[in-house]
């Protein structure tokens, strides 16, 4: 019964509907006979027609590898374990294939899937043309390809040239006609940063955006680029404009490191994505390209830079576990294809103008610690140093290679208590390597107190220490030439400092009290004669900023660091101060760093020899700086003179306007007009009660 009511229903329904149309027909939607549709489906689903599956989906993650080994069954686990550890460190190889012949052997080439399309392609481009070995040379191309080069017509045609897209002037900052330095100004958590030209008396703002970084930023050693850090990774900024010049993808990024050279970029994120737990923890990138050439995870604690680079970006290496893991680029493989073993190793670093390592080692029982040059890549060893009763040691090389100094911290007595070895007491001496004399002679420095601070002149042959503890902490110069031992030239006695800075062109040095017990005293510090040229003090001085030239100092307190009285000042390299800056929340100053010189020292020595002959051209130029800075203060103070005028009058006639007005409510007596003392002016004195206290006296 329910159906057939409902049937009738419908019955009616489409009666009553074909009774309201306007003709008697029911509407006819088919086509005519002789009707041609002239619409293609890209035009009415292009959209849908883009994600219509390919034949190759699925494909772009398969590479294909020829010249592999052709091994027979007992030997393919073996060469599994090979292949998969030269390409799983692209990404996770989700699928293998090793086709073999009858009799089981390898055929010489092999399929493998990855889990994406990203991984696969830098797997091509980095281990194509890879030397297994001698007889073994892979071949890499991606599955997709084969179709690709089956499609090539048979007619070739010339490319079409491309428009060429410049990176624009990535080094116009050094081409200033007056050589004006820049600075970047950050305050706390990224909310501004400031992008300044060191001009004279004010400084120029050439770039200011607020949310440019997250944290803080860094210039790249060069100079060359600025890098700021983001939720979501890196990026570089470069040009005049400041533009993007690349961006790196590695989530809560919170270190990072630049090659000597600026060819490669390797960030750090301690603590990881939280929402992916695989995520790679150490990443070197190419700068120029933005490809991620390799990626560690970190084993155990280390110093951050955990990577050390040579000083033309063709080496990098790693302490490990009893290992030193030196690599090369750009294959970024380990140099011979093993690390050096190294039994007690604690540290290493570079020289800084040559391929040599210097690493020390702990002492393990009988076997004494020692001090050691390595030369890469031949691996051969150049000098080692044996030392005793160690505790650590801290490795400077001097800029430009000549000498190296090992500061080790040793113990002063020692005991043997059951077959164990007790020391009491520290003292420290500093060994000195001559890098550039024969069979690298070893001088010794010994300090019988606790060193405070360390630094070599960045020009020169001379280093300064802060030893001592308070109240008294003294400051000794000592000066190093070929064949002689380490000369005291000046000790300073009961200084209030912990830092040492040193200006980038050597002769003048900073001694600052940095930190709380430090108390922000600042003595600026003449070398060639020892001169004292100014003492004074900044409060709370956390940050001491030389600029590239040697002719300006800041000295910063930072909001990381303190809350009240943040900001910067800056000094002249004589120590006079010339110019505070207040800023709220400043949290960092940094100066641009510039390339070294293209002068040969032949010319720079022509330079500083005929430099009387300049002096008037550079005092010509000051004093149009400044009667044009004088120029515009006068101009500015006009202007402000002008506009005060102007609001001063409107306020008069406003003034007079209101007149009547008041002179209304005050019964028609002016009392603008009368004095303090007229007969007009009534004087009513009101007291009241208020307060009443009984104290009683015995």
């Amino acid at each position: 019964m329910a159906k057939k009511k409902s049937s009738e229903k419908s019955e009616e329904s489409s009666k009553n509907i074909d009774s309201d149309s306007s003709g008697s027909e029911e509407p006819n939607f088919s086509d005519p006979e002789d009707f041609q549709d002239d619409i293609s489906d890209s035009e009415l689903l292009g959209d849908i027609l883009q994600s219509k599956p390919q034949e190759t989906d699925g494909y772009e993650s398969v590479i294909v590898v020829d010249g592999v080994p052709q091994v027979g069954p007992n030997r393919i686990d073996k060469l599994k374990s090979v292949i998969n550890k030269v390409f799983s460190k692209f990404g996770n190889i989700v699928n293998e294939f090793y086709p073999v012949t009858a009799d089981g052997t390898t055929k010489g080439y092999i399929f493998l899937e990855y889990s994406d399309p990203n991984h696969a392609l830098e797997a091509v481009n980095l281990t194509n043309n890879f030397k297994l070995d001698k007889q073994h040379t892979f071949q890499v191309n991606l599955f997709t390809d084969f179709a690709k080069y089956e499609q090539i017509p048979d007619e070739w045609e010339p490319p079409q040239p491309r428009p060429y897209e410049g990176q624009g002037d990535l080094h116009y900052y050094l081409l200033d006609p007056d050589a004006f330095d820049q600075y970047a100004v950050v305050t706390a958590n990224g909310q501004s940063v400031q992008i300044c030209q060191n001009t004279l008396p004010e400084p120029t703002i050439l770039e200011e955006r607020s949310g440019w970084t997250n944290t803080y930023i860094k210039w790249s050693p060069l100079g060359t680029f600025m890098a700021t850090f983001h939720k979501l990774g890196i990026a570089l900024w470069a040009g005049p404009n400041f533009t993007q010049y690349r961006k790196f993808a590695h989530s809560y990024v919170q270190y990072i490191d630049f090659s000597p050279c600026e060819k490669y970029l390797v960030t750090y994120s301690p603590q990881g994505d939280p929402q992916n737990p695989d995520q790679k923890r150490i990443i070197i990138w190419d700068i120029r390209t933005g490809l991620e050439k390799r990626s560690f995870n970190p084993e155990g604690p280390s110093a951050w830079p955990i990577f050390r680079w040579s000083h033309d970006d063709k080496y990098f290496g790693r302490v490990g576990n009893d290992v030193l893991s030196i690599y090369e680029t750009p294959s970024f493989g380990l140099l011979d294809k093993k690390s050096i073993k190294i039994n007690g190793i604690r540290d290493f670093n570079w020289s800084p103008t040559d391929n040599i390592v210097a690493y020390w080692v702990a002492e393990d029982k009988d076997v004494p610690a020692s001090v050691t040059l390595l030369e890469i890549p031949n691996r051969s060893e150049i000098r080692k140093k044996n030392l005793f009763n160690v505790a650590d040691c801290k490795i400077h090389w001097q800029k430009s290679g000549d000498y190296l100094c090992v500061k080790v911290d040793r113990y002063s007595k020692a005991r043997k208590e059951k077959n164990e070895m007790k020391y009491s007491g520290m003292y420290c001496n500093f060994e000195i390597f001559h890098m550039r004399e024969k069979q690298v002679p070893v001088d010794s420095v010994e300090i019988k107190e606790p060193i405070q601070a360390f630094a070599w002149e960045p020009v020169g042959t001379k280093f300064a220490m802060i030893h001592g503890e308070s109240p008294s902490i003294n400051v000794s110069f000592y000066e190093v030439k070929v064949g002689l031992a380490p000369n005291l030239l000046k000790k300073f006695e009961k200084r209030a400092c912990n830092h040492l800075f040193w200006s980038p062109h050597g002769q003048f040095i900073v001694l600052a009290g940095l930190g709380a017990n430090g108390g922000g005293s600042l003595e600026f510090v003449d070398t060639h004669e020892f001169l004292v040229m100014n003492t004074t003090d900044h409060f709370q001085l956390s940050d001491v900023e030389w600029d590239p030239t040697g002719r300006y100092v800041f000295t910063g307190v930072s909001f990381w660091k303190s809350k009240v009285d943040t900001g910067y000042w800056t000094w002249s390299f004589q120590g006079k101060i010339l110019k505070r800056t207040n800023l709220e929340r400043f949290a960092q100053i940094l100066w641009r760093p510039r390339p070294p010189t293209l002068l040969t020292e032949k010319q720079q020595k022509e330079i500083k020899k005929n430099l009387k002959r300049y002096y008037a051209q550079f005092e010509s130029k000051d004093r149009m700086r400044q009667s044009k800075a004088s120029k515009e203060l006068i101009e500015k103070r006009a202007l402000l003179m002008e506009k005060f005028q102007q609001y001063r009058e409107q306020q008069v006639k406003r003034w007079e306007e209101n007149k009547p007005r008041r002179l209304a409510l005050r019964n028609n007596i002016d009392t603008d007009e009368l004095d303090a003392d007229s007969e007009n002016v009534e004087e009513e004195v009101v007291e009241f009660f208020i307060k009443e206290e009984i104290i009683p006296i015995d």
